[in-house]
């Protein structure tokens, strides 16, 4: 039987946002001259949950107004098309959007046939990192300590990996790791970031043990975290890692919500509990409509003793795994032990293999 988390081969098509019929039969002709297809959607609305994972956008000039009230994040190879006098001034509707290019036609057509043709979704090399994220159904929920350990697992298997702590108040990933020492960049000096990041850069500055980048908040003082900054993260995490593991705050805040709508899969990890399996229900509704691909991971022990798939079934939800109570992992992450770096033990073991289903990596054991 084949496992709940299992993600078949993704095919990521260019996206065209327009509701000019005369315009979206001219797009269509020219992806087609260019061997691909390409998903629609009318307006920036529609495109939302596809904005940020579609390798390429082209933002109809019908609807560059309706983008900027929509604050989409920015985003790369995002293309501001039209015909000749739809875009007048272009380049200054094409700057306030975060639009790369300017394509109108007739004139622009042949380039657009190209833009598609490198885009060919059936590429090996088209598919990109696999993206997860974690949240917890509950405070206390343990959905750090999970992130932590799908990262640690997936750096043992051997994939470049990256860690993202996208909750500001949760007092830094780095910790969990036991990394606090470790020099590099953290969010502070990051927030900044707009548009298109160097992926080879970003990996260089952050701190990192051989496979394993992470990018943490610091103890310093809060700050807010834009969407453009989490946007141009994550797309240099595609393009750079092949594995990326986003731990989420429970509550979405825009650049959460961007960093979600980039995933593969998504993981909320609740307690045997009445309580949390009624508090997760709130946040599961919240954020599955960003994801497409979310699954429940329940935690022990089980003090009603309520049912792992009692949980799944009341949130509605497939069940990925279920965790044991593991005192000894509590004990180690005191010590500045990264979770499931032994690779023994319950986390260990369910890491191993979501790390495995979601990338066909092999189970890693021991060390």
């Amino acid at each position: 039987m084949p496992s709940r988390t299992s993600v078949p081969p993704i095919r990521r098509l260019p996206l065209v946002v327009t509701g000019d019929d005369e315009l979206l039969d001219d797009v269509l002709r020219l992806a087609a001259a260019g061997g691909t297809e390409v998903e629609l959607a009318g307006d920036p609305a529609a495109a939302r949950t596809r904005w940020l994972p579609a390798p390429l956008v082209l933002l109809g000039a019908d609807q560059a107004q309706a983008c900027l009230r929509a604050r989409l994040p920015r985003r790369p190879r995002l293309v501001l098309v039209g015909r000749a006098g739809q875009l007048d001034p272009g380049w200054q509707v094409a700057d306030l959007i975060g639009a790369e290019h300017v394509a109108m036609l007739p004139a622009a057509e042949s380039w657009l046939v190209d833009r598609f043709a490198e885009h060919d979704p059936d590429r090996p090399d088209g598919v990109g990192a696999r993206i997860v994220a974690v949240f917890g159904g509950r405070g206390g929920a343990g959905a750090s300590v999970l992130a932590g350990g799908l990262a640690v697992t997936a750096a043992r298997a051997r994939l470049r990996t990256l860690l993202v702590d996208a909750d500001p108040l949760g007092g830094g990933l780095d910790l969990v790791l036991g990394w606090e020492q470790l020099e590099g960049l953290r969010w502070p000096s990051l927030t900044g970031a707009d548009g298109r990041v160097d992926a080879p850069a970003l990996v260089r500055a952050l701190p990192s043990r051989g496979d394993l980048v992470v990018l943490s908040w610091d103890r310093g003082e809060m700050l807010a975290l834009p969407a453009t900054a989490m946007a141009a993260t994550v797309d240099a995490a595609r393009r750079g890692r092949d594995f990326v593991v986003i731990d989420l705050p429970r509550q979405l805040d825009d650049a959460a919500v961007v960093a979600l709508q980039a995933t593969d899969h998504a993981f909320v990890v609740v307690p045997a509990e009445l309580r949390a399996t009624a508090a997760a229900a709130r946040v599961v509704a919240a954020a599955a409509p960003h994801c497409g691909a979310l699954s429940v991971v329940v935690r022990g022990p089980a003090p009603g003793r309520l049912r792992a798939t009692e949980v799944a079934r009341a949130l509605g939800l497939p069940l990925a795994g279920t965790l044991r109570p593991e005192p000894g992992l509590c004990r180690g992450l005191e010590r500045g032990e990264a979770p499931a770096a032994g690779g023994k033990g319950p986390l260990a073991a369910l890491c191993q293999r979501i790390v495995a289903d979601l990338t066909g990596a092999p189970a890693t054991g021991a060390a």
